[in-house]
Protein backbone atom coordinates (compact mmCIF):
# COMPACT_ATOMS: atom_id res chain seq x y z
CA UNK A 1 0.00 0.00 0.00
CA UNK A 2 2.87 2.36 0.85
CA UNK A 3 4.48 1.66 -2.55
CA UNK A 4 1.20 2.34 -4.34
CA UNK A 5 0.66 5.63 -2.50
CA UNK A 6 4.22 6.71 -3.26
CA UNK A 7 3.80 5.75 -6.92
CA UNK A 8 0.55 7.71 -7.23
CA UNK A 9 2.25 10.72 -5.67
CA UNK A 10 5.15 10.54 -8.13
CA UNK A 11 2.74 10.15 -11.05
CA UNK A 12 0.75 13.24 -10.02
CA UNK A 13 3.95 15.26 -9.55
CA UNK A 14 5.31 14.15 -12.93
CA UNK A 15 2.07 15.11 -14.66
CA UNK A 16 1.82 18.53 -12.97
CA UNK A 17 5.50 19.37 -13.51
CA UNK A 18 5.35 18.54 -17.22
CA UNK A 19 2.02 20.36 -17.63
CA UNK A 20 3.29 23.54 -15.94
CA UNK A 21 6.59 23.70 -17.82
CA UNK A 22 4.96 22.89 -21.18
CA UNK A 23 2.28 25.55 -20.67
CA UNK A 24 4.77 28.23 -19.60
CA UNK A 25 7.30 27.41 -22.32
CA UNK A 26 4.84 27.53 -25.22
CA UNK A 27 4.73 31.37 -25.51
CA UNK A 28 8.53 31.44 -25.36
CA UNK A 29 8.81 28.81 -28.08
CA UNK A 30 6.18 30.67 -30.12
CA UNK A 31 8.30 33.84 -30.10
CA UNK A 32 11.35 31.76 -31.03
CA UNK A 33 9.45 30.14 -33.92
CA UNK A 34 8.59 33.54 -35.41
CA UNK A 35 12.21 34.68 -35.13
CA UNK A 36 13.64 31.68 -36.98
CA UNK A 37 10.83 31.46 -39.54
CA UNK A 38 9.26 28.20 -38.34
CA UNK A 39 5.82 29.26 -39.55
CA UNK A 40 3.26 27.12 -41.38
CA UNK A 41 1.89 29.04 -44.35
CA UNK A 42 -1.27 27.49 -45.90
CA UNK A 43 -0.34 26.70 -49.49
CA UNK A 44 -2.44 23.69 -50.48
CA UNK A 45 -5.87 22.13 -49.98
CA UNK A 46 -4.61 19.67 -47.36
CA UNK A 47 -4.15 22.46 -44.79
CA UNK A 48 -7.20 23.44 -42.77
CA UNK A 49 -5.94 26.83 -41.53
CA UNK A 50 -6.20 30.02 -43.55
CA UNK A 51 -3.53 32.21 -41.95
CA UNK A 52 0.17 31.58 -41.15
CA UNK A 53 0.60 29.85 -37.77
CA UNK A 54 3.91 29.21 -35.97
CA UNK A 55 4.89 25.59 -35.54
CA UNK A 56 7.65 24.16 -33.32
CA UNK A 57 5.24 23.82 -30.38
CA UNK A 58 6.57 20.31 -29.93
CA UNK A 59 9.68 21.89 -28.44
CA UNK A 60 7.61 23.09 -25.47
CA UNK A 61 6.14 19.59 -25.10
CA UNK A 62 9.64 18.10 -25.18
CA UNK A 63 11.01 20.56 -22.60
CA UNK A 64 8.09 19.93 -20.24
CA UNK A 65 8.53 16.18 -20.61
CA UNK A 66 12.30 16.24 -20.06
CA UNK A 67 12.12 18.50 -16.99
CA UNK A 68 9.60 16.14 -15.40
CA UNK A 69 11.65 13.04 -16.26
CA UNK A 70 14.93 14.48 -14.96
CA UNK A 71 13.23 15.50 -11.71
CA UNK A 72 11.33 12.29 -10.97
CA UNK A 73 12.97 9.39 -12.84
CA UNK A 74 16.33 8.04 -11.74
CA UNK A 75 18.08 7.37 -15.06
CA UNK A 76 21.54 6.82 -13.58
CA UNK A 77 22.68 3.34 -14.47
CA UNK A 78 19.47 2.79 -16.45
CA UNK A 79 20.86 2.15 -19.92
CA UNK A 80 17.45 1.48 -21.46
CA UNK A 81 15.90 4.74 -20.29
CA UNK A 82 19.02 6.66 -21.25
CA UNK A 83 18.91 5.19 -24.74
CA UNK A 84 15.23 6.11 -25.14
CA UNK A 85 15.91 9.70 -24.11
CA UNK A 86 18.96 9.89 -26.37
CA UNK A 87 16.88 8.72 -29.32
CA UNK A 88 14.19 11.24 -28.38
CA UNK A 89 16.73 14.08 -28.48
CA UNK A 90 17.76 13.02 -32.00
CA UNK A 91 14.11 12.93 -33.09
CA UNK A 92 13.46 16.40 -31.65
CA UNK A 93 16.57 17.92 -33.26
CA UNK A 94 15.50 16.38 -36.58
CA UNK A 95 12.00 17.79 -36.12
CA UNK A 96 13.23 21.30 -35.29
CA UNK A 97 15.39 21.40 -38.42
CA UNK A 98 12.52 20.01 -40.50
CA UNK A 99 10.11 22.63 -39.12
CA UNK A 100 12.55 25.38 -40.13
CA UNK A 101 13.52 24.00 -43.53
CA UNK A 102 11.73 21.07 -45.17
CA UNK A 103 14.11 18.08 -45.22
CA UNK A 104 14.05 15.25 -47.78
CA UNK A 105 11.87 12.33 -46.71
CA UNK A 106 14.69 9.81 -47.16
CA UNK A 107 17.04 11.74 -44.90
CA UNK A 108 14.38 11.91 -42.16
CA UNK A 109 13.70 8.20 -42.56
CA UNK A 110 17.39 7.32 -42.13
CA UNK A 111 17.77 9.50 -39.03
CA UNK A 112 14.62 7.95 -37.54
CA UNK A 113 16.10 4.48 -38.06
CA UNK A 114 19.26 5.58 -36.24
CA UNK A 115 17.17 6.98 -33.37
CA UNK A 116 15.22 3.70 -33.19
CA UNK A 117 18.39 1.60 -33.22
CA UNK A 118 19.78 3.29 -30.11
CA UNK A 119 17.19 1.84 -27.68
CA UNK A 120 16.86 -1.36 -29.71
CA UNK A 121 20.57 -2.10 -29.26
CA UNK A 122 20.29 -1.38 -25.53
CA UNK A 123 17.64 -3.93 -24.66
CA UNK A 124 14.44 -2.07 -25.58
CA UNK A 125 13.23 -4.79 -27.95
CA UNK A 126 10.07 -6.65 -28.86
CA UNK A 127 10.97 -10.21 -27.94
CA UNK A 128 7.68 -11.91 -28.79
CA UNK A 129 4.30 -11.47 -30.44
CA UNK A 130 1.16 -13.23 -29.32
CA UNK A 131 0.32 -16.10 -31.67
CA UNK A 132 -2.67 -15.24 -33.86
CA UNK A 133 -3.14 -18.94 -34.70
CA UNK A 134 -5.71 -20.04 -32.11
CA UNK A 135 -5.13 -23.71 -32.99
CA UNK A 136 -1.44 -23.58 -32.11
CA UNK A 137 -0.08 -24.85 -28.80
CA UNK A 138 2.40 -21.96 -28.67
CA UNK A 139 0.91 -18.89 -27.00
CA UNK A 140 3.33 -16.51 -28.69
CA UNK A 141 6.06 -16.28 -31.32
CA UNK A 142 9.59 -15.67 -30.09
CA UNK A 143 11.29 -13.36 -32.59
CA UNK A 144 14.88 -14.24 -31.70
CA UNK A 145 17.32 -12.56 -34.16
CA UNK A 146 14.39 -10.69 -35.74
CA UNK A 147 13.76 -8.79 -32.50
CA UNK A 148 15.86 -5.75 -33.42
CA UNK A 149 14.50 -5.35 -37.00
CA UNK A 150 10.91 -5.70 -35.75
CA UNK A 151 11.59 -3.22 -32.95
CA UNK A 152 13.07 -0.63 -35.32
CA UNK A 153 10.14 -1.12 -37.71
CA UNK A 154 7.65 -0.62 -34.86
CA UNK A 155 9.33 2.54 -33.54
CA UNK A 156 9.72 4.17 -36.97
CA UNK A 157 6.18 3.20 -37.99
CA UNK A 158 4.52 4.65 -34.87
CA UNK A 159 6.72 7.76 -35.01
CA UNK A 160 5.45 8.50 -38.52
CA UNK A 161 1.89 7.37 -37.82
CA UNK A 162 1.37 10.03 -35.18
CA UNK A 163 2.93 12.58 -37.52
CA UNK A 164 0.52 11.63 -40.32
CA UNK A 165 -2.62 12.23 -38.23
CA UNK A 166 -1.40 15.72 -37.27
CA UNK A 167 -3.78 17.39 -39.71
CA UNK A 168 -6.35 19.17 -37.52
CA UNK A 169 -6.01 21.49 -34.55
CA UNK A 170 -5.36 19.44 -31.41
CA UNK A 171 -5.78 16.06 -33.09
CA UNK A 172 -2.35 14.44 -32.76
CA UNK A 173 -1.78 16.06 -29.38
CA UNK A 174 -5.10 14.83 -27.97
CA UNK A 175 -4.87 11.33 -29.43
CA UNK A 176 -1.33 11.01 -28.05
CA UNK A 177 -2.54 12.18 -24.62
CA UNK A 178 -5.33 9.58 -24.68
CA UNK A 179 -2.90 6.82 -25.71
CA UNK A 180 -0.41 7.87 -23.02
CA UNK A 181 -3.18 7.94 -20.41
CA UNK A 182 -4.15 4.39 -21.37
CA UNK A 183 -0.54 3.23 -20.98
CA UNK A 184 -0.37 5.08 -17.66
CA UNK A 185 -3.44 3.24 -16.33
CA UNK A 186 -2.09 -0.14 -17.44
CA UNK A 187 1.31 0.62 -15.89
CA UNK A 188 -0.35 1.55 -12.59
CA UNK A 189 -2.37 -1.67 -12.63
CA UNK A 190 0.86 -3.60 -13.18
CA UNK A 191 2.78 -1.50 -10.59
CA UNK A 192 5.38 -0.56 -13.21
CA UNK A 193 6.64 2.65 -11.63
CA UNK A 194 9.02 3.88 -14.32
CA UNK A 195 6.58 3.40 -17.20
CA UNK A 196 3.81 5.08 -15.19
CA UNK A 197 5.90 8.15 -14.36
CA UNK A 198 7.15 8.54 -17.94
CA UNK A 199 3.61 8.28 -19.29
CA UNK A 200 2.36 10.78 -16.70
CA UNK A 201 5.04 13.22 -17.85
CA UNK A 202 3.95 12.75 -21.47
CA UNK A 203 0.27 13.29 -20.60
CA UNK A 204 1.14 16.43 -18.66
CA UNK A 205 3.29 17.83 -21.48
CA UNK A 206 0.47 17.25 -23.99
CA UNK A 207 -2.20 18.80 -21.75
CA UNK A 208 0.02 21.84 -21.05
CA UNK A 209 0.28 22.55 -24.77
CA UNK A 210 -3.40 21.84 -25.46
CA UNK A 211 -4.79 25.36 -24.78
CA UNK A 212 -2.57 26.72 -27.56
CA UNK A 213 -3.33 23.89 -29.97
CA UNK A 214 -7.10 23.47 -29.82
CA UNK A 215 -9.20 24.96 -32.61
CA UNK A 216 -8.63 27.74 -33.50
CA UNK A 217 -4.96 26.89 -32.93
CA UNK A 218 -2.55 29.60 -31.88
CA UNK A 219 0.41 27.27 -32.47
CA UNK A 220 1.17 23.93 -34.11
CA UNK A 221 3.37 21.26 -32.61
CA UNK A 222 5.00 20.65 -36.01
CA UNK A 223 7.06 17.60 -36.88
CA UNK A 224 9.06 18.32 -33.72
CA UNK A 225 6.09 17.43 -31.53
CA UNK A 226 4.33 14.80 -33.61
CA UNK A 227 7.41 12.65 -34.21
CA UNK A 228 8.56 13.07 -30.59
CA UNK A 229 5.17 11.92 -29.26
CA UNK A 230 5.13 8.97 -31.67
CA UNK A 231 8.67 7.98 -30.68
CA UNK A 232 7.99 8.02 -26.93
CA UNK A 233 4.70 6.14 -27.32
CA UNK A 234 6.43 3.52 -29.48
CA UNK A 235 9.42 2.96 -27.20
CA UNK A 236 7.45 3.00 -23.95
CA UNK A 237 4.86 0.61 -25.39
CA UNK A 238 7.73 -1.85 -25.76
CA UNK A 239 8.78 -1.27 -22.16
CA UNK A 240 5.30 -1.44 -20.66
CA UNK A 241 3.13 -3.52 -22.99
CA UNK A 242 5.09 -5.96 -25.12
CA UNK A 243 7.28 -6.81 -22.14
CA UNK A 244 4.69 -7.37 -19.41
CA UNK A 245 1.75 -8.69 -21.42
CA UNK A 246 3.44 -11.26 -23.64
CA UNK A 247 0.37 -13.42 -24.25
CA UNK A 248 -1.76 -10.49 -25.45
CA UNK A 249 1.13 -8.30 -26.54
CA UNK A 250 -0.06 -8.11 -30.12
CA UNK A 251 -3.50 -6.76 -29.25
CA UNK A 252 -2.86 -4.25 -26.46
CA UNK A 253 -0.45 -1.78 -28.14
CA UNK A 254 -2.34 -2.09 -31.42
CA UNK A 255 -5.56 -1.12 -29.64
CA UNK A 256 -3.98 1.81 -27.82
CA UNK A 257 -2.34 3.14 -31.00
CA UNK A 258 -5.09 1.84 -33.27
CA UNK A 259 -6.14 5.18 -34.78
CA UNK A 260 -2.74 6.30 -36.13
CA UNK A 261 -1.89 2.72 -37.16
CA UNK A 262 -5.11 2.33 -39.16
CA UNK A 263 -4.82 5.75 -40.78
CA UNK A 264 -1.21 5.16 -41.83
CA UNK A 265 -1.88 1.65 -43.13
CA UNK A 266 -4.91 2.83 -45.10
CA UNK A 267 -2.93 5.79 -46.49
CA UNK A 268 -0.13 3.51 -47.73
CA UNK A 269 -2.58 1.10 -49.37
CA UNK A 270 -4.53 3.97 -50.95
CA UNK A 271 -1.42 5.64 -52.39
CA UNK A 272 0.08 2.43 -53.74
CA UNK A 273 -3.28 1.55 -55.34
CA UNK A 274 -3.17 4.92 -57.11
CA UNK A 275 0.37 4.26 -58.36
CA UNK A 276 1.88 6.84 -56.01
CA UNK A 277 4.73 6.69 -53.54
CA UNK A 278 3.59 5.63 -50.03
CA UNK A 279 5.12 8.89 -48.78
CA UNK A 280 3.20 11.05 -51.29
CA UNK A 281 1.00 13.53 -49.35
CA UNK A 282 -2.72 13.52 -50.11
CA UNK A 283 -6.05 14.59 -48.72
CA UNK A 284 -7.48 11.17 -47.93
CA UNK A 285 -6.72 10.80 -44.23
CA UNK A 286 -9.52 10.00 -41.80
CA UNK A 287 -9.71 13.58 -40.54
CA UNK A 288 -9.95 14.90 -44.11
CA UNK A 289 -12.79 12.51 -44.83
CA UNK A 290 -14.71 13.63 -41.76
CA UNK A 291 -14.32 17.27 -42.84
CA UNK A 292 -15.48 16.41 -46.36
CA UNK A 293 -18.55 14.68 -44.91
CA UNK A 294 -19.67 17.98 -43.40
CA UNK A 295 -18.17 17.98 -39.90
CA UNK A 296 -16.32 21.04 -38.71
CA UNK A 297 -12.85 20.77 -37.18
CA UNK A 298 -14.07 20.54 -33.59
CA UNK A 299 -16.59 17.80 -34.44
CA UNK A 300 -14.04 15.81 -36.44
CA UNK A 301 -11.44 16.02 -33.68
CA UNK A 302 -14.00 15.10 -31.00
CA UNK A 303 -15.07 12.08 -33.08
CA UNK A 304 -11.50 10.83 -33.34
CA UNK A 305 -10.93 11.48 -29.63
CA UNK A 306 -13.92 9.24 -28.85
CA UNK A 307 -12.65 6.49 -31.17
CA UNK A 308 -9.19 6.63 -29.59
CA UNK A 309 -10.69 6.56 -26.08
CA UNK A 310 -12.87 3.55 -26.93
CA UNK A 311 -9.83 1.67 -28.21
CA UNK A 312 -7.82 2.67 -25.13
CA UNK A 313 -10.50 1.61 -22.68
CA UNK A 314 -10.85 -1.69 -24.52
CA UNK A 315 -7.10 -2.23 -24.10
CA UNK A 316 -7.38 -1.61 -20.35
CA UNK A 317 -10.25 -4.11 -20.07
CA UNK A 318 -8.27 -6.62 -22.14
CA UNK A 319 -5.31 -6.46 -19.75
CA UNK A 320 -7.51 -6.82 -16.67
CA UNK A 321 -10.56 -8.86 -17.70
CA UNK A 322 -9.51 -10.98 -20.66
CA UNK A 323 -10.57 -11.19 -24.30
CA UNK A 324 -14.30 -11.86 -23.86
CA UNK A 325 -14.90 -8.92 -21.54
CA UNK A 326 -12.85 -6.66 -23.80
CA UNK A 327 -14.91 -7.62 -26.86
CA UNK A 328 -18.19 -7.03 -25.00
CA UNK A 329 -16.90 -3.75 -23.61
CA UNK A 330 -15.75 -2.60 -27.05
CA UNK A 331 -19.13 -3.47 -28.58
CA UNK A 332 -21.00 -1.64 -25.81
CA UNK A 333 -18.90 1.50 -26.20
CA UNK A 334 -19.38 1.46 -29.98
CA UNK A 335 -23.16 1.37 -29.46
CA UNK A 336 -22.98 4.26 -26.99
CA UNK A 337 -20.81 6.25 -29.40
CA UNK A 338 -23.26 5.62 -32.26
CA UNK A 339 -26.19 6.83 -30.14
CA UNK A 340 -24.22 9.88 -29.02
CA UNK A 341 -23.36 10.69 -32.63
CA UNK A 342 -27.06 10.81 -33.51
CA UNK A 343 -27.65 13.28 -30.70
CA UNK A 344 -24.58 15.48 -31.20
CA UNK A 345 -24.31 15.69 -34.99
CA UNK A 346 -26.85 17.73 -36.94
CA UNK A 347 -29.34 15.87 -39.10
CA UNK A 348 -27.77 17.09 -42.33
CA UNK A 349 -24.35 15.83 -41.23
CA UNK A 350 -25.77 12.38 -40.47
CA UNK A 351 -27.42 12.37 -43.91
CA UNK A 352 -24.07 13.11 -45.56
CA UNK A 353 -22.38 10.39 -43.51
CA UNK A 354 -25.03 7.91 -44.62
CA UNK A 355 -24.63 9.00 -48.23
CA UNK A 356 -20.88 8.50 -47.97
CA UNK A 357 -21.30 4.99 -46.54
CA UNK A 358 -23.74 4.02 -49.30
CA UNK A 359 -21.37 5.38 -51.94
CA UNK A 360 -18.50 3.35 -50.51
CA UNK A 361 -20.64 0.23 -50.41
CA UNK A 362 -21.98 0.59 -53.95
CA UNK A 363 -18.99 1.88 -55.86
CA UNK A 364 -15.93 1.00 -53.76
CA UNK A 365 -14.51 4.52 -53.69
CA UNK A 366 -14.78 7.45 -51.36
CA UNK A 367 -16.45 10.08 -53.54
CA UNK A 368 -19.52 11.25 -51.62
CA UNK A 369 -20.18 14.37 -53.71
CA UNK A 370 -20.32 15.16 -57.41
CA UNK A 371 -16.96 16.90 -57.38
CA UNK A 372 -14.05 16.16 -55.07
CA UNK A 373 -12.14 19.01 -53.42
CA UNK A 374 -9.06 20.21 -55.24
CA UNK A 375 -6.67 18.45 -52.89
CA UNK A 376 -8.30 15.11 -53.79
CA UNK A 377 -8.29 15.59 -57.56
CA UNK A 378 -4.60 14.79 -57.59
CA UNK A 379 -5.41 11.15 -56.92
Amino acid sequence: MAFESQLIGCVVLALLAALTVSFLMTPVVKTFAYKIGAVDVPKDARRMHKVPIPRLGGLAIFIGFMVSILLLVDIRGNAQMQSILMGAVIIVVLGVVDDIMALPAMLKFVVQIVAALIPALNGVVIQAFSNLNIFSDNLYWVLGPLSIPFTVLWIVAITNSVNLIDGLDGLANGVSAISATTMLVIALLASEAQVAIVMAALVGACVGFMPYNLNPAKMFMGDTGATFLGYILATMSIQGLFKFYAVISFAVPFLILGLPIFDTTFAFIRRIAHGQSPMHPDRGHIHHRLIDMGLNQKQAVATLYVISAILGLSAVVLTTGGEQKAILFFAALCIVAAVAARVVFPKEVRAELQEELEELRDHGHRSGTEEAPEGEKEE
